[in-house]
């Protein structure tokens, strides 16, 4: 089963919530921070990122750091102003991008059950980045941005957040990026059926947000130490989390960028790419498809430019694009990770070809996801900024889940979600 808790959160008032609300704080650089809060005193990167009201030769990692996120959150809750709620609440946050919409239930969630993999998570988290937001939490003694968690649906949930979406919204404003928030406030009386719902829920898994739960988990071993009265029941034993049922979240591509063929010639890198996949030039020409490929890949090859199938790669490459699959001469591979197509292309094009074997830290390999698509592909080719770029088609999340369930994790950048939940709406004060 599922634990979920309501809690009482801090928020900005309605009026404010556009204002005050910030994209998370780990999809975006510094500079990008601080280009995004000009102008905007109040807006909550200045919280998440606040390094961006420092000196430019700050060290990031500096106790001023830390002390400049307390500040900047003291003036917000006093300026924007946030107001905390008298009672300990359910929320509901819906996201519409693209006329897509997805639906969560924003509460609290078990550390315990994170710690002993009933919530399962699909990626390695990096000790540079738990140590920032683990710092940052102990800070504020709050939590201000949400993980992303999901959940394979049920028909009992989804109707309970349907007659709570029959009310008026809490928050509904439309960010800069033109994906539109609403946020719900579920009423006390309906608590217990969001937690009866629930302990139906075998598992939660984290889509998006690993750090931010690790740094959680570390933060209450810090804070359970220095607390002789310990019981469990401490705000800091839970975390704050959206969790969406799995039949509304879309995982985008994550595409790939290479700087260098690895001193391989044109031609070379070509002839090499022949020995694991069938290539082919990519046309919307069907005579030229007939002609060049026959009809079995006419109708696959002009799908341009982004993969149509699992199992399909697109490549931007000397100014056009072309087609990858495997060839019936390679063995498929069986395992649910190796099988996966960010797998294959790194098992059988990047590290034997392009030299790359570990893209968490290999320099000369970049990733492009979400919304920017293959049109940033060919301008990072076509300015010089790489040599060559791959189209994956987007991996599912029964995939993921399938990975979670025997307890593995995905392939670095193998997933990207979108679209992304916002900071500073609703903070977990522990």
């Amino acid at each position: 089963m599922a634990t979920v808790n309501p809690f009482r959160a801090l928020r900005p008032l309605p009026g404010r919530a556009a204002e005050v609300s910030a994209v998370p704080y780990d999809v975006v650089n510094s500079v990008e921070a601080a280009a995004l809060a000009k102008d905007n005193p109040f807006s909550f990167l200045r919280v998440s990122r606040p390094e961006i009201e420092l000196p430019e030769s700050t060290d990031l990692s500096s106790p001023e750091v830390y002390q400049q996120a307390a500040l900047s959150f003291g003036r917000l809750t006093s300026t924007a102003p946030l107001v905390m709620e008298d009672d300990a609440s359910f929320y509901l946050y819906r996201l519409v991008m693209d006329e897509r919409e997805q639906t969560g239930l924003v509460a609290c969630c078990s550390i315990d059950e994170y710690d002993r993999d009933i919530i399962l998570k699909h990626e390695f988290t990096r000790k540079d980045k738990e140590d920032d937001r683990t710092r940052h939490i102990l800070t504020l003694r709050a939590q201000t941005g949400p993980v992303f968690l999901v959940y394979r649906a049920l028909a009992a949930i989804n109707q309970l957040m349907k007659q709570i979406k029959k009310s008026e919204a809490l928050f509904d404003f439309t960010a800069a990026d033109g994906v539109r928030h609403s946020i719900w406030r579920v009423p006390n009386d309906r608590n217990d059926d969001f937690i009866e719902g629930f302990a139906a829920v075998a598992n939660l898994y984290i889509a998006d947000g690993h750090h931010r739960a690790k740094s959680a988990s570390r933060a209450r071993e810090e804070l359970q130490a220095a607390n002789a009265g310990h019981t469990g029941s401490e705000e800091y034993n839970f975390f704050q989390g959206v969790i969406f049922p799995d039949d509304q979240v879309k995982i985008l591509p994550y595409n790939r960028v290479v700087k260098d063929l690895n001193g391989l010639t044109p031609e070379e890198f070509l002839e090499r790419i022949r020995e694991h996949f069938i290539l082919w030039k990519l046309s919307f020409d069907p005579d030229e498809l007939r002609k060049s490929f026959g009809p079995s890949y006419a109708i696959r090859a002009a799908r341009l430019p982004a993969p149509g199938e699992r199992g399909d790669y697109s490549m931007y490459f000397g100014g056009r694009w072309y087609g990858l699959t495997l060839n019936r001469e390679t063995t498929k591979p069986l395992s649910a990770i190796d099988r996966l197509d960010v797998s294959v292309l790194q098992q059988k094009l990047l590290a034997p070809i392009l030299g790359i074997e570990d893209v968490r830290t290999d320099k000369r390999i970049d990733f492009v996801g979400g919304s920017r698509g293959t049109a940033e592909l060919e301008r990072l080719v076509n300015e010089g900024q790489a040599a060559v770029a791959f189209a994956l088609y987007e991996t599912s999340l029964d995939e993921l889940m399938s990975v979670a369930d025997i307890g593995e994790v995905m392939p670095p950048k193998s997933t990207w979600f979108e679209p992304k939940l916002r900071d500073g709406l609703l903070s977990h004060l522990i």
